[in-house]
């Protein structure tokens, strides 16, 4: 999971949905795009979902329900909170320390993450951007080289 304070919704990525024993049919419709995951596109989801989402262990937890909009790509991460789930837990992040916390009944809950996990998946998603401004730039290629006149299209030796 990663935790954004920059995204404006909250993402669950398609392949995650099996997983949860989640199926399309049980998605509500979600017209709007959305934008910025992708570089240089946007995306149209597959639907929307609301789940319960719980923090913590069985003496200390905290849950609330979460409305996802559901990605019709994969990402590196089976999901992201973004704004509106980090202000309903009224959650506090550290990005440094890889630590967030919130308000429970009893105490304040400290979430910490695991750096081997932070880093395996940022280094997957540094690959998967790559490749995408890859993919742009040959489309981009391609139809630059369906302009050009085919005199200009000639091999160097």
């Amino acid at each position: 999971m990663l935790l954004d304070s920059g995204s404006s919704i909250n993402i669950l990525f398609h392949d995650s949905l099996p997983a949860l024993q989640l199926t399309q049919a049980q998605l509500k419709p979600y017209e709007a795009k959305f934008s910025g995951v992708q570089p240089g596109q946007s995306s149209i989801p597959l639907g929307q979902i609301t789940l319960p989402v719980q923090f913590g262990t069985l003496d200390h937890f905290r849950t609330e329900f979460v409305n996802f909009v559901v990605a019709d790509f994969d990402g590196t991460y089976h999901t992201i909170l973004g704004r509106p789930s980090l202000t309903k837990f009224m959650a506090v992040l550290h990005y440094s320390y890889l630590v967030f916390k919130m308000p429970t009944e009893k105490v304040v809950l400290t979430v910490r993450g695991n750096v081997y996990t932070t880093y395996t998946c940022e280094e997957e998603s540094f690959k998967v951007i790559e490749a995408i401004d890859l993919s742009i730039w040959m489309a981009e290629t391609v139809s630059h080289a369906a302009q050009a006149p085919s005199d200009q299209l000639e091999a160097p030796e």
